[in-house]
């Protein structure tokens, strides 16, 4: 093992015991795949040294690649069967899926900028080469590969997207981060009338995905 290998892999430890196991990620899944997946890989070059770090790392235009705790946190309420299908959205370079991907779910992973697809790309072939990736609008979701019994939100947004209900399996569910009174928290989401009810879970703010942002109307 290379010095590089050795402090990737003493900081993927460190992850886990300082941010992931004190915040009752009770999974042993989700343990293994992040003390496992080398997330360095996931980052862009000149940032891999802050893989581990306990903060949002920017990928440009906007978007970022989620802190650990919150990736982990997402997959923790998702709580895949084995073999659930599930969908990601704004799955920027792929780490949240491959997470997924290593706790035994059917993993499809949405993704609209073509620059971070590209990286999610070369990550994924290395680190999780069953993840499905697909391009299309992040609003839109992926009706063509639906239904999903799980639906993951990689990212805040101001209102659930009620088109996505009508992806879900029956006894499916949404997880992701809703922006209410400016904080950010992890809601579980399930289909009632073609409309979402939601419980939230726990405080996790996270950034937001632009295009979930909504729009305000003037008039005069």
């Amino acid at each position: 093992m290379s010095d590089k290998e050795g402090y990737f892999r003493a900081a993927r430890t460190m992850m886990v015991d300082g941010q992931i196991r004190p915040n009752n990620i009770a999974d042993d899944r989700i343990i293994i795949a992040m003390r496992t997946i080398r997330r360095e890989r996931f980052c862009p070059a000149a940032q891999a040294g802050l893989a581990y770090a306990d903060a949002d790392l920017p990928l440009g235009g906007g978007r970022f690649m989620p802190a650990p705790l919150g990736v982990a946190r997402l997959a923790y309420f998702a709580a895949p069967s084995p073999g659930a299908r599930v969908l990601v959205v704004g799955a920027n370079t792929g780490y949240g899926a491959a997470v997924l991907a290593a706790c035994g779910a059917r993993v499809t992973a949405l993704e609209e900028d073509a620059g971070l697809r590209a990286a999610a790309a070369a990550a994924l072939a290395a680190e999780a080469p069953e993840v499905r990736l697909i391009g299309g609008a992040l609003a839109a979701g992926a009706p063509a590969e639906a239904p999903f019994d799980v639906i993951v939100i990689e990212g805040m947004v101001d209102a659930l997207p009620e088109g996505f209900a009508a992806q879900l399996a029956p006894g499916g569910k949404l997880v992701g981060v809703l922006r209410e009174g400016g904080i950010g928290r992890l809601v579980v989401a399930e289909a009632v009338g073609g409309r979402f009810a939601h419980r939230a879970m726990a405080d996790c703010n996270m950034p937001a995905l632009a295009a979930f942002e909504r729009k305000i109307a003037f008039s005069f």
